[in-house]
């Protein structure tokens, strides 16, 4: 689950530093860009008794931050952070539940970073990178789609798929999948 929140904090960082969909990525302004955490959504979706049904777990609190040059978007950078201490699973003993699993007094945060974006025309691309979940340092790479820009803000939405097994998180199994998916949609304001 925890890896779940990572991925798809790491798919809106990467949205963010993407080209947008209506435009080339050279016409996205350069400079330092910073999550805006109203617009920025994380929700891991954990299948359930062996896939009969999911759950879905929202990150209540992220940030992150890219940096954008339209002359070299392979040297765009991304990072983006997850609270595990502010997931919200519709029930308050469920959410303590599912907090406890992070372990957060021992792992206070989810990251995910990258170096550079791989977009195509249309703003369909992929996001390489590596997560950091469990005390575990992983690769991983998104799939993200640009939604909009509007003057000097970036939307992206996207998704990933990680295995909880790969962080040592195995709790709650085979109640709860090993495979989780992530679906984020952000939004990044420039500096």
């Amino acid at each position: 689950m925890l890896r779940t929140a990572l991925i798809a904090l790491a798919l809106v960082l990467s949205a963010a530093a993407a080209a947008r969909a209506d435009a080339p990525p050279a016409q996205i302004p350069a400079g330092e860009y910073v999550l805006d955490p109203r617009r920025a959504s994380l929700v891991v979706r954990v299948p359930l008794f062996g896939g009969l049904s999911r759950y879905a777990l929202r990150f209540g609190r992220l940030s992150g931050a890219f940096a954008y040059d339209p002359a070299d978007t392979a040297a765009a950078n991304v990072s983006i952070t997850a609270d595990p201490r502010a997931i919200e699973a519709g029930d308050a003993q469920f959410s303590r539940l599912v907090i406890s699993q992070f372990e957060p007094e021992r792992y206070p945060a989810i990251r995910f970073t990258a170096t550079g974006v791989m977009v195509k025309p249309g703003g369909r691309g992929r996001l390489p990178g590596q997560l950091y979940l469990h005390g575990v340092t992983r690769p991983l790479t998104l799939d993200l789609k640009l939604e909009a820009v509007r003057g000097d803000r970036v939307r992206f939405s996207g998704s990933g798929r990680v295995r909880r097994s790969q962080f040592g998180m195995s709790a709650s199994r085979p109640f709860a999948g090993d495979v989780v998916d992530l679906l984020f949609d952000v939004e990044f304001a420039r500096r």
